[in-house]
């Protein structure tokens, strides 16, 4: 494991790699861009790890008080150096970024933005219970942190989604009472609209942040227990990864 710290300010934390990695996964934990939750940041990787692919987590600047000034594009930036440092120290492997809740707008970011603020395009992107909307469905504290009082509609992903947008592996909960399942299907219409690759699982019931939605990340005063149907979306993950590294966009 190690620790380095990137000259926009962002920590990167890097598992130990397997040998022979079969790419390589960039983990942005979520907290509605005021902190970051530990339950989805090096447990994710180290899941990761163990599955074969050399994984990190970015820790990236957060907004913790309402007076400090908002994000803008600053963890984006942020990500997106994080990206390229991976993608020098393995230049080889294809290279995606992961994301829950706050972290999946940031890593969706990176997904529809890497062109215009001159940032390298990720391979695929990992969501969890995303946030994308800074519309009628939109995690208000997550958008707010952004962009305080300036016009959100850059920070609405689903309107951001190009041809360029890379494939995207994402779900949601149909009950989560926090970020509200509409993100995820926005996304979904906008990434057919578009001609993206993706695939959608919606699990009919859970509440918001069930990260692996495993033991190891129990939070049982917050209702976040294990399950192991929506547990599945791991196993699924690393079956459209292994199809995505054989399959064309």
């Amino acid at each position: 494991m190690e620790t380095m710290n990137l000259p926009l300010g962002a920590r990167l934390w890097i598992a130990d790699a397997p040998k022979d990695p079969k790419g390589m996964i960039l983990i942005c934990p979520g907290g509605g861009y005021q902190w970051l939750s530990p339950r989805e940041a090096q447990p994710v990787a180290h899941a990761f790890a163990a599955a074969g692919w050399a994984a990190a987590v970015v820790y990236y600047t957060v907004r913790e008080k309402p007076g400090q000034p908002p994000l803008g594009t600053l963890p984006v930036r942020q990500l997106g150096e994080a990206l390229q440092t991976m993608q020098q120290r393995f230049p080889a492997l294809s290279a995606l970024v992961c994301g829950f809740s706050a972290g999946g707008h940031l890593a969706a970011s990176l997904g529809v933005h890497w062109r215009e603020l001159g940032l390298p395009r990720p391979d695929g992107m990992i969501l969890g219970y995303p946030v994308i909307t800074a519309g009628k469905y939109a995690h208000r504290g997550s958008i707010e942190n952004l962009t305080g009082a300036d016009d959100p509609a850059w920070f609405s992903l689903e309107k951001q989604v190009t041809a360029d947008t890379p494939p995207v592996f994402f779900w949601h909960t149909v009950t989560d009472p926090e970020v509200p399942v509409q993100n995820s299907l926005l996304l979904a219409d906008a990434l057919s609209t578009a001609g993206v690759r993706y695939e959608m699982h919606l699990y009919p019931r859970g509440v918001h942040g069930l990260s692996l939605a495993t033991p190891e990340v129990d939070e049982p005063e917050k209702h976040r227990v294990a399950d192991p149907h929506i547990a599945g979306w791991f196993g699924q993950c690393l079956e459209w990864l292994d199809i995505l590294k054989t399959t064309k966009e």
